[in-house]
């Protein structure tokens, strides 16, 4: 049985917009195309009510980072978030170093905009490019080229956004190992301090899963990742995580709270929340109203789902977090974070280790180069 961990972990808040300007083919988040002119204040109100009514899991913790997704959350006026923002902080504390992240797409990008975005205390950004190339950004759905991709990168800069990162994906239909490498180039050459490096991959409920591509072979695939993760840490982008690469002391710190089981509040249409309870050291994951229309209607309850996790789950929960790190996590973030005895994982993590899936650091959970490639075989010993 779980028993009351002895602090709470660092809290973040995730928000949700979930419009935009078109669905693309892979994408299977929840994001609707917008028709018309956009509920801004609406919804603002709206997620400062959600916010108001989760106050309770706050638990006396400052926000530690706060990351607003979508969706296209650059659709919504610089306004729009400064009023978010200072309502936000009558709920909740600002930490002193928050990170605050904006997702943005190129097809959005002005420069009196995003200067604005900055002045409304957003300091870094979350580019989503996916491909330099005009074939593929064609195959992919995506509204911008890369003429607009780069050039928003460089209002980025102009913007004085000193930390963003961009986003960028390989094994895209009919690409080469040499295609891929050139969007890293690219992206490279754009001086991002963050570069988020994955996998298309077809997920249910998506166009390319109902008429899927042909993509590359898992041979082609695997020579791509090897060739682009050389090139990225010859130019000093060390990986961290699976797919998440960046300079000194840049890393996504919100994503890094998410990977370290720390906890989130979610707000917004369909927006993920995961928080440990003070009173119990239960886990309780929490989902929000997925619609935009029915999140807006103040007949509706925000909340969808309200659950805790079964102290069965909770080690398979923590692991598939915490072992996308390269440096793993502490071995008492476990106990901490789950309230289960880390003594409970001795004979996994001997057997993981002897398979050379594993470190062998004795004040560590950390998984080897062979684990990262065989995550899925890791985790298994943990279900």
């Amino acid at each position: 049985m779980a028993t009351s961990p002895v602090t709470l972990p660092p809290l973040s808040l995730y928000i949700h917009v979930p419009w935009c300007v078109r669905k693309c083919p892979y994408c299977d988040f929840n994001s609707h195309q917008k028709q018309g002119e956009l509920p801004e204040a609406d919804y603002i109100g709206a997620l400062l009510k959600d916010l108001q009514q989760d106050s309770a899991y706050i638990q006396g913790r400052s926000l530690h980072s706060i990351f607003i997704g979508g969706g296209t959350p650059s659709l919504f006026a610089a306004a729009s978030y400064a009023t978010l923002l200072a309502g936000i902080q009558t709920v909740v504390p600002f930490a002193d170093d928050i990170e605050i992240t904006l997702e943005a797409n190129p097809g959005t990008f002005e420069q009196e905009k995003f200067s604005a975005y900055r002045q409304a205390g957003i300091n870094r950004l979350s580019i989503g490019i996916q491909s330099f190339n005009e074939a593929h950004l064609k195959q992919l759905g995506r509204i911008h080229g890369s003429d607009e991709a780069q050039r928003a990168a460089a209002i980025a800069h102009k913007a004085g956004f000193t930390n963003f990162n961009l986003d960028l994906m390989f094994g895209l239909p009919g690409q080469t190992t040499a295609q891929a490498c050139t969007d890293l180039q690219t992206a490279i050459a754009c001086a991002p301090t963050h570069l988020s490096w994955y996998q298309l991959t077809i997920e249910p409920n998506t166009e390319y899963f109902s008429r899927p591509p042909t993509l590359p072979q898992d041979d082609a695939i695997a020579e791509m990742q090897e060739a682009g993760i050389a090139m990225l840490e010859s130019h000093g982008f060390a990986r961290y995580e699976i797919s998440a690469y960046s300079k000194p002391h840049k890393q996504a710190r919100h994503n890094l709270n998410y990977w370290d089981f720390g906890d989130y509040l979610g707000i917004g249409a369909g927006a993920h929340g995961k928080i440990t309870s003070a009173d119990t050291g239960a886990i309780i994951r929490t989902r929000k109203t997925r619609m935009p229309a029915h999140y807006l209607d103040p007949d509706r309850q925000f909340t969808a789902e309200n659950s805790t996790v079964a102290s069965e789950d909770l080690p398979l929960e923590f692991m598939m977090n915490a072992l996308r790190l390269n440096a793993g996590v502490p071995l008492h973030y476990f106990a901490e974070r789950t309230g289960l005895p880390a003594s409970s994982l001795q004979a996994s993590i001997h057997k993981l280790q002897q398979r050379g899936l594993l470190a062998t650091d004795p004040l560590r959970l950390q998984p080897t180069a062979l684990g990262l490639l065989h995550l899925n075989e890791l985790l298994l010993e943990f279900m």
